[in-house]
Formats: C-alpha cells, sequence, structure tokens
C-alpha cells in the first residue's frame, strides 16, 4: 500500500517562506516522477511544480516561477517544495503526488495516481 505523506505547512505573513516536504511509505520516491499540486478554497485542483526522476528535471507554473523550488533529497528519499515570497494567492491545501510510470514531468493530473492527505498553507495579507 502506497502513502504519502505532506508536511510542513502552516500560516505565514505575505512575503514569507515554507517548505514542505513530501514522503511515501509503500513507494521509493527516488524512482519516480512527483508533483506537487495545491486546491484553494472554491477552485479546482492545479498543478504547482514537478520534477521528474531521473534527471530531477523541473516544472513550475507561471505563478510560482522563481519564487518556489522544488528538490529532491535521494538519501532522504524524499521530495520538497521551497515556496519564498508567499502571496495570499498562495493560500490552499498543497498534495504531493506519484507519477508511476511516466519519466518525464508534467503538471497534468491524471498522471498522477498516488496522492497523499495535504497540509494547508495559508498566507495572511
Amino acid at each position: 500500500q502506497v502513502q504519502l505523506v505532506e508536511s510542513g505547512g502552516g500560516l505565514v505573513q505575505s512575503g514569507g517562506s515554507l517548505r514542505l516536504s513530501c514522503a511515501a511509505s509503500g513507494r521509493d520516491l527516488n524512482y519516480h516522477t512527483i508533483g506537487w499540486f495545491r486546491r484553494a478554497p472554491g477552485k479546482e485542483r492545479e498543478g504547482v511544480s514537478c520534477i521528474s526522476s531521473r534527471d530531477s528535471i523541473t516544472n513550475y507554473r507561471d505563478s510560482v516561477k522563481g519564487r518556489f523550488t522544488i528538490a529532491r533529497d535521494y538519501a532522504k528519499k524524499t521530495v520538497y517544495l521551497q515556496m519564498d515570497s508567499l502571496k495570499p494567492e498562495d493560500t490552499a491545501v498543497y498534495y504531493c503526488a506519484i507519477d508511476p510510470v511516466g519519466n518525464v514531468c508534467e503538471l497534468d493530473l491524471t498522471l498522477y495516481t498516488y496522492w497523499g492527505q495535504g497540509t494547508q498553507v495559508t498566507v495572511s495579507s
């Protein structure tokens, strides 16, 4: 059974930073593309960033480019999302997910099979 666990969410003021972590049991994250997604109140879930397995190629949605950084720690089998210069519009529940098949990094929700329960990020103005 695959379980993903996100951590690191919280309440932060606008302009602040948070680092989200994604760890898994039942799957070795090092061998899969990992995506970060978010769902803001009243909105659809959207892709934020992803990182491929083999070459750690990354991808970001336009609104977070230059502010968010995704990275892997192969030794800890953990994927991080460093979020800087946070804005109120970044407020959402953030989820990490595994694409079990693909070797590239795409922010297409339908490619991701395993999902965590999410961690709340709230940015106050």
